[in-house]
């Protein structure tokens, strides 16, 4: 089968002939004839979503993808435990989702081949390759624009900031808030822009608000040819808004929270982002993203994973994911974890850790129409690539989470110079999610 891969990535007519590519273990036409038959979750369930970025490349080998029979070069210090779904086993220092192994799947053998920190984020971040000509938008931007959000509230919010969840060619308008800051337990959380301080009253903002839009209205006609100002605009009246609306500040509140909730989230930066993403959700935001930074663990690798890494990101996560199935959020929320890359199997014996390595590496995925309890793909007997030979592109996980939240992924945008480009240009939802 001939494909005509442009600058732009496949053509609409040669993803149409793609019946023959891989999606996970499946083709497209196995796809689609799945989901005709109702066999696959076509109808979205996920309204909003929180991705979880595990900066700097956390270990396959240690966390969810053990190889407990393979060589001492390869296979770590760490144990597998079993968890609460029987046949499927992640590392000992995982307890806490372990417990809750129901509520997420997991992505084994995801594979691809950039092995530097911001290109492979990039890349993740988005579900598109990196081009030097061509910024993509990430997830954030992507599904504010398609779903939009209410008016008091930010659409999507980044904690502490947005990294490489950027507007891209779609403009700063579609740019997260940044908090800034990881929120600390029990303390009341102030964000620039939306929390009151320094003796700022409401009734202040409202005067300036008045000014400000006294004088907007001599550049109107210019800010419609500007996309810069245009952003700029939106994120005036949006601040307005969110600086006025009790609900805002009420969201971003996490001292209001019930103690004994809370405190499943335990007292850890990655904890309480979590616990906030959670209450930006029920409030109504429509993306949150989490970032987590220290996976990119050369020296004393182990010793880093078990005292520092594993014990918030699995209380954290757990609490996460335990804490929307209890307020009933888990089914209309998409949850999407992940690194830019996993690391070397081979163990690193001069540093006592392991390297960058993007050939495998796992994704976890949660929410709306994705069931828990499941191994999606599989890595080889040392962790080494994955064990099909193809494994599972980013491309398509991030069709996927596109597709969990009813959104196509192969919409065309257009670009400010009119470029069309599909909103994930090489990727196709993986079935086995939402079998």
């Amino acid at each position: 089968m001939a494909f005509h891969i442009q600058c732009d990535g496949f053509g609409r007519r040669d993803f149409l002939k793609a019946g023959a590519l891989s999606l996970g273990g499946l083709s497209l036409g196995t796809f689609l004839r799945m989901s005709h038959a109702g066999e696959v979750a076509t109808g979205a369930k996920a309204k909003s979503a929180i991705f979880i970025n595990l900066a700097g490349g956390p270990s396959h080998m240690d966390t969810f993808d053990l190889k407990p029979d393979a060589p001492d070069t390869h296979r770590g210090e760490f144990k597998p435990i079993q968890t609460s779904v029987p046949g499927i086993e992640i590392s000992e220092h995982l307890p806490n989702l372990a417990a809750c192994m129901d509520k997420f799947s997991i992505l084994r053998g995801v594979s691809h081949s950039i092995a530097a920190h911001n290109l492979g984020s990039e890349y993740v971040n988005c579900g598109n390759r990196p081009l030097p000509s061509l910024e993509f938008p990430g997830y954030a931007a992507v599904v504010t624009k398609e779903l939009g959000g209410p008016a008091d509230l930010p659409q999507s919010v980044s904690i502490p900031n947005a990294g490489n969840q950027r507007g891209g060619y779609l403009g700063v308008k579609y740019a997260p808030l940044n908090t800034g800051k990881t929120p600390t337990a029990g303390q009341p959380f102030s964000v620039r822009g939306v929390t009151l301080g320094n003796g700022l009253t409401i009734q202040d903002v409202e005067k300036r608000q008045g000014l400000l839009t006294s004088l907007d209205t001599a550049f109107t006609g210019f800010e419609k040819q500007n996309q810069l100002l245009d952003g700029l605009d939106r994120f005036s009246q949006q601040a307005y808004a969110m600086i006025t609306s009790p609900s805002a500040r009420k969201a971003f509140d996490i001292s209001q929270e019930n103690a004994e909730f809370a405190a499943k989230f335990g007292t850890s930066g990655f904890g309480q982002s979590c616990l906030l993403a959670l209450r930006l959700i029920e409030s109504g935001v429509r993306f949150t993203t989490v970032t987590m930074g220290g996976w990119d663990t050369h020296n004393e690798g182990f010793t880093a994973l078990k005292s520092k890494q594993l014990p918030p990101f699995d209380q954290g996560l757990a609490a996460l994911l335990t804490g929307l199935a209890q307020r009933g959020l888990l089914e209309s929320t998409a949850v999407y974890v992940t690194g830019e890359f996993g690391r070397t199997p081979k163990i690193n014996t001069q540093r006592v850790g392991r390297d960058h390595y993007p050939r495998a590496m796992f994704m976890l995925m949660a929410g709306g129409g994705i069931r828990g309890g499941r191994v999606i793909g599989a890595s080889d007997a040392k962790g080494e690539g994955p064990a099909d030979g193809k494994g599972i592109s980013p491309d398509n996980v991030a069709a996927s989470f596109y597709h969990n939240l009813g959104i196509d992924p192969t919409k065309e945008y257009h670009t400010s110079t009119g470029r069309p480009v599909m909103i994930v240009r090489e990727g196709q939802p993986i079935a086995e999610l939402f079998a």
